[in-house]
């Protein structure tokens, strides 16, 4: 059973991906929820929102075009800790083709490469697609990736689904 629900419709702009949920998330039972977190934060900054969401009102999201999902959706911990066994690479792809949202923007590159099953080289538009729904690369916004930390791919993906 997936620790945290997907937050889905049909003709969304992006649909966020996370890895797995963490273990803040998973209590709270909110995604991103951990407090050195920044996904809220950038969605704000970037422009993907008018307003700073709370992590408890994730189920909003489909508002302004945006849903969120996992890569391992019945796992909870950091990428160091997963197994290849967590990934439901099938199932993301399912949902992909079920919703075909605009982008499908990965954050962070663990699930992506899980996903793509390949390592990912940089941030950004990757070549492949699922269908019409193109696939982006974000760096992750966990506290535990703070060194990898870049706003410009969230800002450059903003803009790229903003030309709608």
């Amino acid at each position: 059973m997936p620790v945290l629900p997907d937050v889905l419709a049909p003709g969304l702009k992006v649909v966020f991906v996370g890895t797995a949920a963490s273990r803040r998330a998973a209590e709270v039972g909110a995604p991103y929820a951990g407090p050195g977190n920044r996904f809220w934060d950038i969605l704000y900054a970037a422009g993907f929102t008018p307003r700073r969401l709370k992590a408890t009102e994730f189920q909003t999201v489909t508002q302004y075009g945006l849903g969120l999902t996992g890569m391992a959706p019945n796992a909870v911990g950091n990428d160091d800790v997963l197994r290849p066994e967590d990934f439901d690479a099938a199932g993301l792809r399912a949902k992909i083709e079920q919703f075909q949202p605009r982008v499908v923007a990965f954050a962070g590159k663990r699930a992506a490469q899980e996903f793509l099953g390949h390592r990912i080289p940089a941030y950004g538009l990757q070549p492949e697609s699922v269908g019409p729904t193109r696939i982006w690369v974000l760096p992750s916004t966990s506290g535990a990736a703070r060194a990898f930390w870049d706003e410009a791919p969230w800002r450059a993906l903003a803009a790229f689904v903003a030309d709608d």
